[in-house]
């Protein structure tokens, strides 16, 4: 599922969903460099710390949280766009 934000689509959509914390986050910062600066990320992860620690993550790398939506299976799904 990539829903567009301001009109741009997730570029990268990582499926943490069997990864207990914190590993969406570790996994975020790994796959970071995988997409251009300016473009989409996005974590799927049903670790309810994922809610805190992907805003977090983001005010202390200098990253943009774009947001939270669902997956089409209600899963949760934390959108960053990576500035540099």
């Amino acid at each position: 599922m990539s829903l567009p934000y301001d009109g741009q689509a997730v570029a990268l959509e990582l499926d943490c969903t069997a990864l207990p914390c914190p590993m969406p986050v570790i996994e975020l910062a790994r796959h970071l460099a995988d997409v251009e600066v300016g473009e989409l990320i996005a974590v799927v992860a049903m670790d309810a710390a994922a809610a805190v620690d992907v805003p977090a993550w983001c005010r202390m790398k200098g990253q943009d949280y774009v947001g939270a939506d669902v997956t089409d299976d209600g899963v949760p799904r934390y959108v960053v766009r990576r500035r540099s």
